[in-house]
C-alpha cells in the first residue's frame, strides 16, 4: 500500500474540492457540495484501492468504479484529470457545456475516458455497480485468471438509497454473496429540500445488513478511518461490503457546510474565495492544481502500471497454457455471433402453430449453441416468458459458471443489472418480464438506448389477449411507450420465422437494445408464397401477401399476432373483388432505417392504408398517414378469455372486415 507525506495528501483532497466547485461556478450549473463532501473518500480510493491505468481505461483487468450519484459528476471529472486519465483542465472548463467530455452526469456514451457507466437516475449506479461485480464472477468462473480478483468500488448518495432499484439489486448482490462489491454510503443527510429527516429515517446499515452486506460506519473525512475500512471490505469472503460514511455536505465551506443550498446550486464567488483562502489556494484563480498533487498522482500511476505489468505476465502464461480457454475467451469477449446466425435459425424453424414466447424459446437454445455470450434471465417469470437456457446452469451464490440467471421478483433492479453485464463487455445480457411490467424498468431501458448498449429485453403477454389476468396484467399503450424511446428497436414477430428474424435483429445491433414483444396465446404460421425470400423480414416490415391485379385497393399493415387477422380480413375483401395487399411489420425502428424507395414501395402514398394492433392505435397516424384507418384497443382492457376478448374489442375477422369496408365506403 503506497504512503504520501499527510501534508501532500490534504493538498490534493483540497485540489480535488477546489476543482470541483470552479467547475460549477465556471458552468454556474451543478452541485458543488457533494463532491466537497466526498474528496476524502475519492481521494483514498484512487490513491489507495482502486486498480486502473489511465493510459487503458478499458483495461480488462481492472477495477471498475461508478459513482453513483451523478449530480457529483465534477468529483469523478475532477478525480480523472488528476489520475492521469485523457480529461484535461480545459476538459473541465467545459463542465455541462455543447459537446464536452465533462457533461452534468457522467455518460458511458460520450466515451469520456474512466466513466464506466451512465449514472443521474438515482440508484440505477447501485445498480450497475451490482451488474459489473456479477459480471467479474461470470468472466472468472469461465475464464479464471483474468478477472481473478477484479472489484467493484461504487460511491452512492442518500437518495440512491432511497430509490427502490438500488434496494432491489442490492438483495440480490447480498444473496448471491459478491464479495467483490464494495459500496460506500456517503451519509450527508441533506437533500434538494432540507435534511433527509423530512422524509428519511431509517436506518441504512441495519437493513444492507439484512441484505446480507458486511456492513461498517467512517467518519468520511477521516482518511486513515476510510482507509482500514476499505481494506476490511477488501478481506471478506462470502459477503459484499456496505460503508456508511458519515460527511458534511460542502465541507470546507465556511457558509454552506451542510446546507440543502449546497446541493444543487454554485457556492458563488464570495464563498469560494473564503475556501480557497482557508485551504492557502490563490482566491483569484481558478482550476489551480499545485505541482505536489500532479506528482502524486503520477507516482500512484507508476505503481498501478508495475501491477498492470504483473498481472499482464499472469495472463500471458494463462494463454500459453490454455491455448482453447483463451480462444474462447477472445470469442466471448468479442460477443462473437455467426455470420449466418439468420440462416442457421431458418433451417431449424419450429414448425407448429404456437405462441411466439413458446417458439422465441425454441429457437433461442439454437442461439445459445451458437453465441455463448448470451446470459440471461427473467424476474421470476421464466415459466412464463419461456426464456430458460436449456442445460444451461443457473447462477447462485458460489456458483457462477451458469448461463441461467434468477433476478427475483425485482424488475427495476433486473433492468440495472443486466445493462451492466452489456457494459462490462463480452456478455450479450437478457431481462425478462411481462410487456406490461416494462413500466417498472423504463428507467433501465432508456439508459440502455442512451448509453447504446447491447442489451435483449424480452416481453410477453403482448397484448390483451393474455386474457383472464385482466387489466392489470394487459398493456395497451405499452408497445408505442417502447417505441418512443430513441435507438431502442421493438420487434413484435407474427410467426417463427418472424421470430428468428427478431433474434438475428437483436444480435446484429452490437451498440443499441432491442426489445422483443411475445405473445402468450397461439399464432397460426403465415403462409408465405413460393420464392419468398426471408431477409426481407429484417427490413422490419415487407409485403406478406398480394392479390394479384397491379396496385392494391387497400393495405393492411400488422404486427404480431394481429398479422393472421389483416390475413383473414384481406381474404374476405378478396372474395367481394377487392385487390388487398398485406404487410407484416414486426419492427417499425428497422423500417424507418431502410431506403425511401422501400419504404415507398411497402407503404405506397395515396392508397388508403389500415393498421391493425390490439395495443393504442392513434400513433399508427404516423405510419399510415392521417387519413388512414386505425384499428387497435383504447382503454384498459378486461378480465376474461381471450376469444371473448376478441369478440368484445372488435379483433376478430368478421369486426375488421366490416370496419374497413365502411372505410372504403363499401357498405354492407
Amino acid at each position: 500500500m503506497p504512503t504520501y507525506d499527510p501534508a501532500t495528501e490534504t493538498l490534493a483532497v483540497d485540489t480535488i474540492k477546489t476543482l470541483s466547485i470552479d467547475g460549477v461556478e465556471k458552468a454556474q450549473s451543478g452541485h458543488p457540495g457533494t463532491p466537497m463532501g466526498l474528496a476524502d473518500i475519492a481521494f483514498e480510493l484512487f490513491s489507495q484501492h482502486l486498480r486502473y491505468d489511465p493510459k487503458d481505461p478499458s483495461w480488462a483487468g481492472r477495477d471498475r468504479f461508478v459513482l453513483s450519484c451523478g449530480h457529483a459528476s465534477m468529483l469523478l471529472y475532477s478525480m480523472l484529470h488528476l489520475a492521469g486519465y485523457e480529461l484535461s483542465l480545459e476538459d473541465l472548463q467545459q463542465f455541462r457545456q455543447w459537446g464536452s467530455k465533462t457533461p452534468g452526469h457522467p455518460e458511458h456514451v460520450h466515451h469520456t475516458p474512466g466513466v464506466e457507466t451512465t449514472t443521474g437516475p438515482l440508484g440505477q449506479g447501485i445498480a450497475n455497480g451490482v451488474g459489473f461485480a456479477l459480471a467479474s464472477k461470470l468472466k472468472e468462473a469461465r475464464f479464471g485468471e483474468p478477472f481473478a480478483d477484479a472489484r467493484t468500488y461504487v460511491i452512492c448518495s442518500d437518495g440512491d438509497v432511497m430509490e427502490e432499484v438500488s434496494g432491489e439489486a442490492s438483495s440480490l448482490a447480498g444473496h448471491l454473496g459478491l464479495d467483490n462489491l464494495v459500496i460506500v454510503y456517503d451519509d450527508n443527510r441533506i437533500t434538494i429540500e432540507g435534511e433527509t429527516s423530512l422524509a428519511f429515517s431509517e436506518d441504512v446499515g441495519k437493513r444492507y445488513e439484512a441484505y446480507g452486506f458486511f456492513v461498517q460506519s467512517v467518519n468520511g473525512h477521516d482518511r486513515i478511518a476510510i482507509r482500514t475500512a476499505l481494506d476490511l471490505a477488501k478481506a471478506q469472503k462470502g459477503k459484499p461490503s456496505f460503508i456508511v460514511a458519515r460527511t458534511n455536505i460542502a465541507n470546507g465551506a465556511p457558509n454552506a457546510v451542510n446546507t440543502s443550498e449546497a446541493h444543487g446550486a454554485p457556492l458563488g464567488k464570495d464563498e469560494i474565495a473564503l475556501v480557497k483562502k482557508a485551504m492557502g489556494f490563490d482566491p483569484d484563480k481558478t482550476f489551480q492544481v499545485p505541482a505536489a498533487v500532479y506528482a502524486l498522482f503520477q507516482a500512484r500511476a507508476a505503481e498501478l502500471a508495475t501491477a498492470r505489468a504483473a498481472w499482464q505476465t499472469k495472463v500471458d502464461v494463462w494463454r500459453q497454457t490454455n491455448a482453447e480457454k483463451a480462444s474462447a475467451l477472445e470469442a466471448f469477449e468479442a460477443r462473437a455471433v455467426p455470420a449466418d446466425l439468420y440462416a442457421q435459425l431458418l433451417a431449424d424453424l419450429p414448425t407448429k402453430d404456437d405462441a411466439t414466447r413458446n417458439l422465441s424459446n425454441a429457437i433461442q437454445q439454437k442461439v445459445a449453441a451458437l453465441v455463448p455470450s448470451l446470459i440471461g434471465g427473467s424476474a421470476d417469470l421464466a415459466p412464463s416468458t419461456k426464456t430458460l437456457i436449456k442445460n444451461g446452469g443457473s447462477v447462485g451464490a458460489g456458483g457462477f459458471a451458469g448461463r441461467n440467471l434468477h433476478f427475483g421478483i425485482r424488475e427495476h433492479g433486473m433492468g440495472g443489472v443486466v445493462n451492466a453485464l452489456a457494459l462490462a463487455g463480452g456478455i450479450v445480457p437478457y431481462g425478462a418480464t411481462f410487456l406490461v411490467f416494462s413500466d417498472y424498468m423504463r428507467g433501465s431501458i432508456r439508459l440502455s438506448a442512451l448509453g447504446k448498449l447491447q442489451t435483449l429485453w424480452i416481453f410477453t403477454h403482448d397484448s390483451i389477449f393474455l386474457g383472464e389476468d385482466g387489466p392489470t396484467h394487459q398493456p395497451v399503450e405499452h408497445l408505442w411507450a417502447l417505441r418512443l424511446i430513441p435507438n431502442l428497436y421493438v420487434v413484435r414477430p407474427a410467426d417463427a420465422m418472424e421470430t428468428a428474424a427478431a433474434w438475428a435483429i437483436a444480435l446484429a445491433r452490437k451498440d443499441a437494445p432491442t426489445a422483443f414483444s411475445l405473445t402468450r396465446q397461439k399464432v397460426p404460421s403465415l403462409h408465405r408464397a413460393d420464392g419468398f425470400d426471408p431477409n426481407v423480414i429484417l427490413h422490419g416490415a415487407y409485403v406478406l401477401s398480394e392479390a394479384p391485379g397491379g396496385v392494391p385497393d387497400v393495405v393492411l399493415v400488422a404486427t404480431g399476432s394481429e398479422v393472421a387477422l389483416a390475413v383473414g380480413a384481406a381474404e374476405e375483401l378478396a372474395s367481394m373483388g377487392r385487390k388487398v395487399r398485406v404487410v407484416s411489420a414486426p419492427c417499425l425502428e428497422a423500417f424507418d432505417a431502410q431506403t425511401e424507395a422501400y419504404k415507398s414501395h411497402v407503404l405506397p402514398a395515396g392508397i388508403p392504408t389500415v393498421s391493425i394492433e390490439a395495443g393504442s392505435a392513434a400513433p399508427w397516424k404516423s405510419v399510415i398517414g392521417r387519413d388512414g384507418l386505425t384499428i387497435g384497443v383504447e382503454g384498459y382492457g378486461a378480465s376474461a378469455p381471450d376469444k371473448v376478448l376478441a369478440e368484445q374489442y372488435g379483433l376478430t375477422v368478421p369486426h375488421v372486415t366490416a370496419k374497413i369496408k365502411a372505410y372504403l365506403g363499401l357498405g354492407g
